[in-house]
């Protein structure tokens, strides 16, 4: 398990490293399924037009434990062997990434139900700040947004 904040792409993780990271498991002989996601910047919706969006937390130590948290209870409740997760913080552009989450696991469907879940759980409970910089001004987003 990689549960990981990297600050202002300091470290270079990509979907690749967390899916062959999963593959070293000795779960893998039991597994038939790897499901993976990669959320990046969206830089238009509607009217606005990204110009740049920033990610911070308060606290890298906290929101990793938090992180941890979900992903240890998404490994019981789904009975799945391996969950990977880098969450990026910092300044980003579109189409840059900014979560990455992988998931080793017996079957698909419990598999494809831990991704939705870790992936949810981060989004709304965990503290994250996003400002959005677009030719609408600066818009910002809480946890949940």
């Amino acid at each position: 398990m990689v549960v990981k904040i990297i600050e202002n792409k300091e470290e270079k993780i990509e979907m690749a490293d967390l899916i062959a990271d999963l593959k070293k498991s000795q779960k893998v002989d039991y597994s038939g399924a790897i499901f993976t996601f990669e959320g990046i910047v969206r830089g238009k919706e509607d009217e606005m037009t990204l110009d740049k969006l920033i990610l911070t937390t308060p606290d890298v130590e906290k929101t990793t434990e938090e992180i941890e948290k979900i992903v240890e209870s998404a490994k019981i409740k789904y009975n799945v062997f391996e969950i990977s997760v880098i969450h990026h913080i910092g300044e980003f552009y579109t189409g840059d990434p900014l979560f990455l989450v992988a998931v080793l696991g017996n079957h698909r469907g419990e598999t494809l139900d831990a991704l939705k879940d870790v992936i949810e759980r981060v989004k709304f409970e965990v503290e994250f700040k996003k400002e959005e910089i677009s030719n609408e001004g600066v818009k910002t987003i809480m946890a949940g947004g």
